[in-house]
């Protein structure tokens, strides 16, 4: 039996309903999931190079990390915006966000590793220079987060929008310069040429920053805030460097230490990355934090 689809207009747009399987389904012609989520644009960006069946895994893999590195960078621009207007339980959330994400982009790596070194090879020289180092998105999100170098956007240099992008973003101040305006903003004695500094040029850690990271982290119950700030803020440092590391195993598994296909040392360019820091303070004076004083009872006061 044919089912029945009545139709009738709401809100002035053509409007549909039926009984399908005891549920009654509504659609109308105005906006409906395909269109919204542009299902077949998405599906036909997947345009590879070879007839090698393992690379549409590739393309794929790549694409939806580009989409969730798109999430992320929204994000920090909120939490930029939050900090700045002083909303600090919605900069929490942005924050707890991006930790989300880049944990489920560490798993993503897991697929890709499936990819075996047999697979790769059988497109690998389809891919000429095409690199992930070429990636914009990611660049502009290593600027938001605070790692500031000119030289790496020299690749995008034929792309007059993009190029103009990237610098601008390497202009603009950091999340952790905007925390940091936060933390001043509070009364904590940032130094000046830290908040007035070229925003362009790589951070230089401060032992003076390092200074009020740790009386915060020493005194928890009258910073909470800032404390739970600084957590959330260094999480996304911990989950960025697994998504590197993870990089690194994978792209080893898959080609060993071959060259990568933009010319880069591949395993070796990959482990230098590890090195870098987005948040340096927040790491170096966890070694130098003291255990809390006892009251004169002999109590941890925490």
């Amino acid at each position: 039996m044919s089912i029945k689809v009545k139709s009738y207009l709401e809100d002035g747009v053509e409007t549909f309903e039926a009984d399908i399987n005891g549920e009654k389904i509504q659609w109308d012609k105005a906006l409906t999931y395909s269109k919204h989520i542009q299902t077949k644009a998405l599906l036909s960006c997947q345009v590879p190079v070879s007839d090698e069946p393992e690379e549409l895994m590739f393309i794929i893999i790549h694409q939806s990390m580009e989409l969730w590195i798109k999430q992320c960078i929204h994000e920090a621009r909120l939490v930029a915006g939050f900090l700045q207007s002083n909303h600090l339980p919605k900069a929490y959330k942005s924050l707890d966000r991006i930790a989300v994400i880049l944990r489920h982009m560490i798993h993503s790596w897991e697929i890709l590793a499936t990819l075996t070194p047999h697979d790769f090879l059988t497109f690998r020289e389809y891919l000429r220079k095409g690199s992930g180092f070429q990636s914009y998105q990611y660049r502009e999100l290593e600027f938001l987060l605070g790692n500031k170098n000119k030289d790496l956007i020299v690749v995008h240099k034929d792309d007059d929008q993009v190029y103009k992008h990237l610098n601008d973003v390497l202009a603009a101040p950091s999340l952790y310069d905007v925390t940091l305006k936060f933390l001043a903003s509070k009364g904590h004695n940032i130094p000046q040429d830290q908040l007035d500094r070229d925003f362009s040029k790589p951070y230089v850690p401060s032992s003076d920053v390092e200074d009020v990271w740790r009386d915060i982290y020493s005194n928890v119950d009258k910073h909470w805030d800032l404390y739970t700030l600084g957590e959330k803020v260094t999480s996304i440092e911990y989950y960025f460097q697994e998504w590197r590391f993870k990089h690194m195993k994978t792209v080893s598994r898959v080609i060993g230490y071959k060259k990568g296909t933009g010319g880069s040392s591949g395993v070796n360019y990959l482990l230098k990355a590890l090195d870098l820091s987005f948040f340096p303070e927040l790491w170096s004076m966890r070694t130098q934090m003291s255990p809390p004083m006892k009251s004169e009872n002999g109590e941890c006061p925490i």
